[in-house]
This record gives C-alpha cells, sequence and structure tokens, in this order.
C-alpha cells in the first residue's frame, strides 16, 4: 500500500489537468485559515458569469498545530515520501501565519472570488464541473472532545487521526481503513465520492465569518451529495459575492460523526453564475439558505444549532421550493414530502447542525 501510495503523482501546483478557462492556486497569500471572507476583503480573482475556473484547495490535516503543524514530518511517519506532500501545505504550516488550535476553525479555503455583477438579493450558482483528488491519501479526525460524542471519544483526550490510503482498482477507488491501529492487519474498503465541505460567499459587514458554523452565507455547508455535477446556489451578501471553496473531502457519511470525514484535498473546477434577483422566488420560494441541486435531486437545506429545528427548517425550506417550482400547494407539498422525500442528516458536528433533504426531480416530469 505504502508503495503504491509512492508511485501516484500528485497534482502540485500548476501540473496536470487543469480544465476551467482561468485557475486559482492556493498560495499562502490567496487563503484564509479558520475564518472566511467578508465585505472589506478584496477578491485575488474575477471570473464574469458562466465561466468556469479551476481551484487548488488544500486540507488541513496534517499542518494543524495538534499534528504537529509540520506536514512532511506527519505524512512521513505514515510512508508518505516528502515529494508526495502537497507544497501549499508545507508553506503555509511554515509561515508565520497565526493559527489558535481550539479557537480559529481548522478549514482552509481559496478566495475570495468576484462574480462580477452579482449583487445582494441575487443568487450566486457554483456548478461543480470536476473534482481531482490531488493526492492518494487523507485522514479522518476526531479531536477537541467535539463530534458526536464528546467526552467518549477521543478516550485519551487528545486528538485521534486515522491515515487513509486511496486504493485504485477495476471496481473503482476506494479509501482503505484499517480494522485495528495495526496497518498490516484487515481492512474496511469504502468507495469514494469526492466533494467540498465548504462553498460559501462573503458575509457582510467587517466581521469575518468563523469557519466552523454554516450559515446562510453557505460555508461549512458538509452536504455530501455536492460532488460534480451538482449546483448550489447561495444568496449575494455582498457585491461581487466574494465566493469561495475549501475543506475538500474524499468522502463522508451523513452525519460526518467523528468529527471530520475523509479530509484530502482537490483540485475543483467550478462554473459561478448569477440567478438575477427577480427571478429567485419563481425558481425557489422564499430563499433564505443555501438549495442545491444535483441530476437526480432538488436539495433544500435546513440549518441551526437544534438538530429538531434544522429539520424544521428544511421541511420549510423544501414546502417552499415545491409550491415555487412546481405550483403545488403547500398542505399537498407537505404530504408529498412525507411520503416520497428523504431528509437527510448532512452534519451534526458543526455547531450549527445541517439537514438536507433530498427531492426527485423526476417526480415532476410526468
Amino acid at each position: 500500500m505504502t508503495t503504491s501510495i509512492n508511485d501516484v503523482t500528485i497534482l502540485a501546483r500548476g501540473q496536470g489537468p487543469i480544465r476551467g478557462e482561468d485557475y486559482l492556486p492556493c498560495r499562502p497569500e490567496q487563503v484564509f485559515w479558520g475564518d472566511l471572507p467578508c465585505a472589506t476583503d478584496r477578491p485575488v480573482i474575477s471570473v464574469a458569469p458562466g465561466s468556469t475556473l479551476t481551484i487548488d484547495t488544500l486540507s488541513h490535516e496534517g499542518i494543524l498545530a495538534d499534528q504537529g503543524r509540520d506536514p512532511r514530518a506527519y505524512f512521513g511517519a505514515h510512508g508518505v515520501d516528502a515529494d508526495r506532500v502537497l507544497g501549499e501545505g508545507i508553506a503555509l504550516a511554515a509561515s508565520d501565519r497565526t493559527h489558535r488550535q481550539g479557537i480559529d476553525g481548522p478549514h482552509v479555503t481559496t478566495g475570495p472570488i468576484e462574480v462580477v455583477g452579482a449583487m445582494p438579493g441575487d443568487l450566486v450558482s457554483m456548478t461543480v464541473v470536476e473534482t481531482l483528488r490531488r493526492v492518494p491519501y487523507g485522514v479522518v479526525s476526531n479531536r477537541h472532545g467535539r463530534g458526536s460524542l464528546p467526552g467518549e471519544f477521543p478516550s485519551d483526550g487528545v486528538t485521534y487521526s486515522a491515515f487513509v490510503p486511496v486504493l485504485e482498482g477495476a471496481d473503482g477507488d476506494h479509501g482503505v481503513l484499517p480494522l485495528t491501529q495495526d496497518a498490516d492487519g484487515p481492512v474496511a474498503r469504502f468507495p469514494l465520492s469526492p466533494f467540498l465541505g465548504i462553498m460559501g460567499v462573503a458575509v457582510a459587514g467587517d466581521v469575518r465569518a468563523h469557519s466552523i458554523p454554516p450559515g446562510p452565507h453557505g460555508g461549512n455547508i458538509d452536504i455530501n451529495v455536492l460532488t460534480a455535477g451538482s449546483t448550489l446556489y447561495l444568496p449575494v451578501q455582498v457585491p461581487g459575492a466574494l465566493a469561495y471553496v475549501g475543506d475538500p473531502h474524499f468522502a463522508q457519511g451523513d452525519g460526518e460523526v467523528a468529527l471530520t470525514a475523509l479530509e484530502a484535498s482537490l483540485r475543483a473546477t467550478i462554473r459561478f453564475d448569477i440567478v438575477p434577483a427577480v427571478d429567485v422566488a419563481a425558481r425557489f420560494g422564499d430563499l433564505v439558505g443555501p438549495i442545491a441541486e444535483t441530476r437526480e435531486f432538488l436539495v433544500p437545506t435546513g440549518l441551526d444549532t437544534d438538530l429538531d429545528v434544522a429539520v424544521q427548517n428544511c421541511v420549510r425550506a423544501a414546502v417552499s421550493v415545491l409550491t415555487a417550482r412546481y405550483g403545488m400547494d403547500r398542505a399537498q407539498a407537505l404530504a408529498y414530502l412525507s411520503a416520497a422525500t428523504d431528509f437527510n442528516i448532512s452534519q451534526v458536528v458543526d455547531v450549527v447542525k445541517g439537514v438536507h433533504a433530498r427531492i426527485r426531480r423526476s417526480d415532476f416530469t410526468a
């Protein structure tokens, strides 16, 4: 397994496929670490609506203080050669950037990205055209007494991180997790489904949002259906939207119960578009937060620190989009949702909990 990892070419900055019309790497000066852009931040790049941008993202795993803030040493201890560790992670960890462990969010995000012409009242849409793995390994962590079982895990009160190599095969690509801490023992293999845990727009005002709790700005929404082909719509809060992406995952189960899922760096190509304010209500109803579409589903969301309230908010958003998009009576919409729609827990570990619904688009094509 170690040999196969070190035989895989990594997507270093500027190398390998770049499908977008423009390219945004993630140099230390082009990323946020622990917080998210606000209205007073300057964009690092501008894109026209309808255009595509290839963006390099960097996982926080291996660069945090509780892992030594030395990714070469951290991943080297798991058998990864130094030339298979991304240079951006090495540079950011070695920089003088302040990062307060346990106070600032862990996440690294690339941006902000100005979407030319986007104004408050509009929606900015971010369509995931492609995701490519930058490295052939990732990490799942449980830290800070957080996750779904605080006080129980991690059992010794310190960070527990599981290293997960990627195995490529004829039956698809899988993460490989040993059943015990003995790396040479039996393993569990699980399929990969890469997506960006953070997709968002800048908040109004001059105070940056923390990177952990999601909100109407999007941010750390951790919705695992946002794979290639999906679109996320977000209400613009500042001129130009000032979008950003980060928190890359190779895989995540609904709930993300440990605290992180399989965190690992991705290269993502995103198409940016604008839904004008005059069209928002007809397409999405009284939208106040993120909503997504995939090839199969409409995906309204609900957020709150209380999971019960998050579910209620998601149901309200689902009723709203059904009445706007298809002209359903509200009572009929609720009946349909109860009979035909799954409501999934996006995550329960980001302070503000998330729920997303999967409304089958094919149910409304007759």
